[in-house]
């Protein structure tokens, strides 16, 4: 026992003397690491598959890295995920129109072992949350009125209703995992460059979704509007609801549309990052 402090107290006083405290920026780009169904396209031919991850798209993060040694340090970070449009559905038929994308809006945070293998090369590995943020669904469609709605609606027959409206979808809190293996150039002693390729595995369960915006016009066959906002926010169609919570079950006489079954959604990614780390003065090893 004796033995085993005397070792960790040398520890201790090995790692201050050495203890280096960095902050870094960075930004990249991120691909799907693993594309999962997120949707479809249809039309008149065919019906097709469309693959990707919310997790495709740039961002931006702040880290800070303690290490005890050369070799050996912690880190935690910080980012936000601006997420390119992913296909929901897109469909070109006779009389109908959709075309649904949705898009990560993301800020998350993880914390990582670093290791440096060479003055150079550098790897990590840790645990990936999401912290706050949505999944931003945009969708616009068009159904042409059949003869008997336009009759209904008092407008020529070829007139058709235009729907635009914005749902964003929050998750369960998530865990994942990250790991990343980069490349190091050392400017001075306080500032150096770095690039790195780094992977995200995570993926979010839906809890809930809002509307936050919908808007239902008329349209006459020339593309006046005859009626602007017939449904809205605040008067909804029959069906529709503002909000909906996503469950793990349902009975099969379920009629709550406000209810839905959960799923899961991809987030998962390969990236390459580019930035700078400066090395606190009070910090930098000694000579």
């Amino acid at each position: 026992m004796k033995h085993i402090v005397i070792i960790f107290i040398a520890f201790i006083i090995s790692a201050a003397s050495y203890a280096q405290f960095q902050v870094s920026v960075s930004s990249g780009y991120a691909i799907s690491s693993a594309g999962m169904k997120l949707g479809e396209t249809v039309n008149v031919s065919e019906t097709e598959n469309t693959y990707g991850s919310y997790g495709e798209g740039a961002n931006v993060q702040l880290r800070g890295t303690y290490f005890f040694n050369e070799t050996f340090g912690v880190a935690l970070g910080f980012g936000y995920l601006h997420g390119t449009d992913q296909t929901v559905s897109k469909v070109n038929v006779p009389n109908n129109e959709v075309d649904a994308i949705a898009r990560a809006r993301a800020f998350g945070a993880s914390t990582s072992v670093v290791y440096n293998f060479t003055n150079h090369i550098y790897g990590s590995f840790g645990a990936l949350i999401k912290i706050g943020g949505k999944t931003e669904a945009v969708v616009y469609k068009k159904a042409v009125f059949s003869q008997e709605e336009a009759d209904a609606f008092g407008v020529p027959y070829g007139s058709y209703s235009e729907t635009n409206y914005t749902e964003d979808f929050h998750g369960q809190f998530p865990l994942g995992f990250v790991g990343a293996l980069g490349y190091k150039f050392d400017l001075n002693t306080s500032l150096s460059l770095f690039v790195e390729g780094e992977y995200y595995g995570i993926s979010l369960k839906r809890k809930d979704s809002e509307l936050s915006k919908f808007s239902t016009d008329i349209v006459l066959p020339d593309g006046t509007v005859a009626v602007h906002d017939y449904y809205s926010l605040d008067n909804l169609p029959n069906g529709v609801v503002k909000k909906t919570t996503y469950v793990d079950n349902l009975p099969n006489t379920n009629t709550d549309t406000s209810k839905k079954l959960s799923q899961k959604v991809p987030y998962s990614s390969f990236g390459i990052n580019f930035g700078i780390t400066y090395k606190f003065k009070g910090s930098v090893k000694k000579q």
